[in-house]
């Protein structure tokens, strides 16, 4: 149901993570994503723990669903010595390619324990369907 158009994102990502660089609006980190089939709902949890709901942003344009999130710093006292800072800080985004067999005018977001939850209808035109056999007009009976 996904397409992955580009494998130079994930090389990004891992080289984000390496050097431990924050994410900004003009480069944004990656954000870890499950994608998955439940019934007829197709199914996108990406993980944004310690992001607040207005921080979240999703966009569907055609196909493409975008969602970007900024986890900012929490603000400390004046007499706060910060003695180790390794949670990421900054903007993240997700692109995704949506097939045409998913309901874009239908999707649900939910956002619980810091997973962003998406559940994308798949399309009635999409879902399986039995054909009716009837007997047309070429049936005819001959006579001799």
């Amino acid at each position: 149901m996904l397409m992955r158009t580009d494998p130079f994102r994930e090389l990004d990502r891992l080289t984000q993570q390496l050097m431990g660089s924050s994410g900004t609006w003009s480069r944004p980190s990656t954000m870890p994503m499950d994608a998955y089939r439940e019934g007829d709902d197709y199914v996108i949890a990406l993980d944004l723990p310690g992001v607040s709901t207005d921080a979240i942003d999703i966009d569907v344009e055609r196909n493409m669903l975008t969602v970007k999130a900024e986890r900012r710093p929490i603000t400390k006292a004046d007499d706060v010595q910060m003695e180790l800072s390794e949670r990421p800080l900054g903007v993240f985004s997700r692109q995704l390619m949506l097939a045409d067999t998913l309901d874009t005018e239908r999707i649900e977001a939910d956002y619980e324990a810091g997973v962003l939850t998406l559940r994308i209808p798949i399309a009635e035109r999409a879902k399986p369907r039995k054909i009716a056999i009837g007997e047309g007009a070429g049936h005819k009976q001959i006579r001799g």
